[in-house]
């Protein structure tokens, strides 16, 4: 039986970081459906897929932060389990988001080459950091592996700020123009 590792891990003095950011996500993921079911009716079914390809990684990255927000709070952590859910959370984090990149055999891709960046490779490299800041807080200091940890959450944070506005400004912008030149 393996023994779990007591040392010490400074997550109190991250705590603030934690609340704040896991608000964040879960305001902003509610924002989100909120704009997405108002604007559903907008958008031909024909359009699903292409705006699935946008819509769920913003709700995987969103709930990624939440989930180690909530995750890196609990009470009887230790130093390897800390490290065990950053580096989990990372490596899945890695493959879901080069996974994006395979998107034409499951029928949608992005629609320019210019949403790679913000969905894939950016958020690939934030959860690798991740990984790394998991890695560090197992083998050698806890606090920099929890800085690293803390900047790849709010790197995500904003990633997934950034491409909910892009969503909701495609979805509800090109019928707003529509709407107008039917009353001229």
């Amino acid at each position: 039986m393996a023994v779990v590792d007591k040392e010490y891990v400074p997550l109190a003095a991250w705590s603030n970081l934690y609340v704040v950011t896991s608000a964040a996500a879960a305001a902003l993921v509610g924002l989100l459906f909120v704009v997405i079911s108002l604007a559903s009716d907008r958008r031909p079914s024909s359009e699903a897929k292409q705006i699935r390809i946008y819509l769920t990684p913003v709700v995987v990255y969103f709930g990624s932060v939440l989930l180690l927000s909530a995750a890196l709070t609990f009470p009887t952590q230790s130093r390897l389990s800390a490290a065990l859910c950053c580096c989990g959370l990372g490596a899945a984090g890695i493959f879901y988001a080069l996974s994006l990149l395979l998107g034409k055999r499951r029928g949608a891709s992005f629609r320019s080459r210019s949403g790679i960046l913000p969905y894939s490779l950016l958020p690939a490299a934030a959860f690798g950091l991740l990984a790394a800041g998991g890695a560090a807080i197992d083998a050698s200091d806890p606090d920099t592996g929890l800085t690293l940890a803390a900047v790849a959450m709010l790197v995500l944070l904003a990633l997934a700020l950034r491409n909910s506005w892009a969503i909701a400004v495609t979805v509800i912008w090109p019928h707003s123009g529509r709407r107008a030149n039917r009353r001229e």
